[in-house]
């Protein structure tokens, strides 16, 4: 079973890109984050032609999530207690797994209201998690985190400390959801820094080999003992009209 994520950075715009890649990768399900549409406007017709059953949390203009699969999807969640009523989470079971696509608040700049607002919404974040995930059952937290684990996942890490994404009252907010007993997939196999997920459209930061990894495949004891494999697409990265991040897939042997 392979599971990806993407932040696609406007679903609508990005529909092409997500029609070729669905049809060149197959995955099993998509956790999709930043549609920046409402539900009513969501491509659910063209998606559903591709062979995926969706479900999604829309917001106009801005945010949005949503979850593509090829199995039926049962036990939607949209959003959770105290989480500001933006469209940043929706988490669904396929297949006996509870897999939920979350898109973090950004933060902006250190020291703003919205960095604030970021640390207090993932401290919300791991309190319905810690309500409603135990660690011995199969779980899965997938997206855009807006946050890097370490130094490994930072280009220039000098030039980035305690600057947004990489400040370590975010990190240390990161690894308290870690704590209630998940792992991040992708160092399961590659402990190596030099791996990144985003790179800015403004700094040609793809085409320089300047990016961060800030989206995640965060899974519990179970998927962990049963990922196989994960990598980060790049080559979609560095397709025609990208999205600014790249997709992240992990491959688990489940029964």
């Amino acid at each position: 079973m392979r599971i990806a994520t993407w932040n696609v950075n406007s679903i609508r715009a990005r529909l092409p890109r997500l029609q070729e890649w669905l049809g060149a990768r197959q995955p099993d399900v998509l956790c999709v984050q930043e549609t920046k549409c409402t539900d009513d406007e969501f491509p659910e017709q063209e998606v559903r032609e591709m062979g995926y059953e969706v479900a999604f949390h829309g917001q106009k203009t801005y945010n949005g999530v949503a979850l593509l699969s090829k199995h039926p999807i049962s036990n939607v969640i949209r959003g959770f207690p105290g989480d500001g009523e933006e469209a940043r989470f929706i988490s669904g079971r396929i297949r006996d797994v509870q897999i939920a696509s979350v898109y973090v608040i950004n933060g902006e700049t250190v020291g703003s209201e919205k960095y604030a607002r970021k640390l207090e919404w993932l401290k919300k974040l791991r309190d319905h998690l810690n309500k409603t995930c135990a660690a011995d059952v199969p779980w899965m937290l997938a997206g855009d985190f807006n946050i890097t684990f370490d130094d490994r996942d930072v280009y220039d890490p000098a030039k980035w400390h305690e600057r947004i994404f990489c400040t370590t009252r975010e990190r240390d907010a990161l690894k308290a959801i870690v704590d209630l007993g998940c792992r991040d997939a992708l160092r399961k196999y590659h402990h190596r820094n030099g791996i990144y997920t985003w790179f800015d459209f403004r700094t040609g930061g793809y085409q320089r080999g300047q990016g961060l990894r800030i989206d995640h495949v965060l899974v519990s004891t179970p998927l962990f003992k049963a990922l196989r494999d994960v990598e980060v697409d790049l080559a979609e990265r560095g397709a025609e009209k990208p999205s600014d991040h790249a997709p992240v897939i992990a491959t688990l042997a489940l029964d």
